[in-house]
């Protein structure tokens, strides 16, 4: 699957989550601790733009604030990053951030950002009641090349310690355990 089809795929789950959230819930727990319902949409609206920016100097559309309108917030800076994978031109460029390093820009979306909504959309569906069923195919493939950078991992802060499961726990639970969440 290429980066703008997976990306389209892994958005869509995710749209469909912010679009079934009904507006009393934007405030319940989100996992990870500290976290509401809309934390986890904005925090995808604003870690990717800057980290893109900085890394490639593309400035990806806002959408109203994530105070106001989630799903418009959310839908806006997603379509602009649909529109810069399935740009041909974007195939040619990199990613070049200080610390991340150099990336063609494609593989950086995927990697980074793809994986990254993937992974929320359990935390969303979660926080709001929603369907937490991931596709096994892709947490097989994160799980994987995650396992392998598990102390670089841990060490970037982004993810609490792995919640222990038993060894023949399917793969979403897995990697939901290894992300330091509690499936």
């Amino acid at each position: 699957m290429t980066p703008a089809d997976r990306y389209r795929q892994v958005a869509a789950g995710f749209t469909e989550r912010v679009r079934n959230v009904a507006e009393s819930d934007w405030t319940k727990p989100a996992p990870p601790d500290g976290w509401t319902a809309r934390d986890v949409v904005g925090h995808l609206t604003e870690w990717f733009p800057a980290f893109l920016a900085s890394g490639t100097g593309i400035t990806l559309p806002q959408g109203p604030p994530i105070t106001e309108d989630p799903l418009a917030n959310w839908t806006t800076m997603s379509d602009g990053v649909q529109q810069l994978l399935d740009d041909p031109t974007t195939e040619g460029k990199f990613l070049d951030h200080p610390v991340a390093g150099k990336h063609p820009l494609p593989q950086a979306v995927q990697n980074f950002f793809t994986a990254d909504v993937f992974m929320h959309t359990w935390d969303l569906a979660r926080a709001t009641g929603q369907d937490e069923t991931l596709d096994e195919e892709f947490a097989a493939e994160l799980l994987a090349g995650m396992e392998s950078l598990d102390e670089v991992l841990r060490a970037s802060g982004q993810y609490g310690p792995k919640v222990e499961v038993p060894e023949d726990a399917d793969v979403q639970t897995k990697l939901i355990a290894f992300i330091g969440r509690q499936p």
